[in-house]
């Protein structure tokens, strides 16, 4: 009975522990070329005839094996080989490089040829009469004038001074003036430019040079003149001019062109051709 009250209460007992791999296990090694020992029967790479080492060294010629990865064509080294660089050579750890503190000596530059002044060069051989290309050849042999380091350096562009002070990047914006929003002081602004802009329209035409009054010649008038059109009266038949309207609704003719405008004055809202209909609003 105690050893289950005991086993009841260590829980450690009960918890699943962790497995432990090793380095090989978590990173194995590369996988070798196969080798003609390695081969058995059943296998992919299972070759009748005369087999050599070399067969299973070519990646065209290798199958890979069922669930497992392909083989590597390359041969690798021992188990002794060292990967990466090796550094000959020892330092003396930390005691030699607080004792001593190794300078770079600065290796000695070559000097290195000056180029040639060709413009200077065209410039004599022109001046001196030469115009074929042997004379220049020859006259290049004898003159042979280098661009020296002094003129290099005027020639080159120098960078533009900084001031030591100086940020780099973009500016921030400007913060929003709420101020000037709320209090509406772009449409203040606005109306001033507007009235400005109307007081010097009424200024300008007020300084205006008025021309005199301009005279028309016979000219311009006959320009101007358009002839009356003679309206010939309509035709009506000869036994129909004498004839009286046989209806007459009016009682009398002011009665008449009081109607007529009436409906002159309602013409725009009637419908129908004539605009005699009902009205075209409710």
């Amino acid at each position: 009975m105690p050893e289950t009250q005991s086993s009841r209460q260590d829980p450690r007992r009960w918890k699943k522990q962790p497995v432990r791999r090793t380095v090989s296990q978590i990173c194995p090694p590369p996988r070798r070329p196969l080798t003609v020992a390695d081969i058995r029967p059943g296998m992919e790479n299972e070759r009748l005839g005369v087999v050599r080492d070399s067969m299973f060294q070519n990646p065209l010629i290798v199958k890979a094996e069922l669930g497992k990865p392909r083989e590597r064509s390359c041969s690798l080294p021992g188990i002794d080989f060292n990967y990466g660089l090796y550094t000959r050579g020892l330092d003396g750890g930390v005691p030699e490089a607080i004792g001593h503190w190794n300078v770079f000596k600065q290796q000695p530059t070559c000097p290195h040829e000056l180029t040639r002044n060709y413009i200077a060069m065209n410039r004599g051989a022109v001046k001196a009469g030469l115009v074929t290309a042997r004379e220049n050849f020859l006259y290049r042999q004898l003159n042979d004038i280098r661009i020296s380091d002094q003129d290099d350096r005027r020639v080159k562009k120098e960078l533009p001074s900084l001031p030591p002070n100086m940020t780099f990047g973009t500016l921030a914006r400007p913060s929003t003036p709420f101020f000037d929003l709320l209090q509406h002081r772009y449409q203040q602004l606005w109306v001033q430019e507007q009235k400005a802009t109307q007081k010097a329209i009424k200024l300008e035409k007020k300084h205006k040079v008025i021309l005199g009054k301009l005279y028309e010649t016979r000219s311009s008038q006959l320009r101007k003149y358009k002839p009356p059109v003679k309206l010939d009266a309509l035709w009506h038949m000869p036994h129909f001019q004498k004839v009286h309207p046989h209806l007459d609704t009016f009682p009398t003719e002011a009665d008449r062109q009081r109607a007529f405008r009436a409906h002159q004055e309602e013409h725009a809202v009637r419908q129908g051709t004539l605009r005699m209909g009902n009205y075209t609003h409710p």
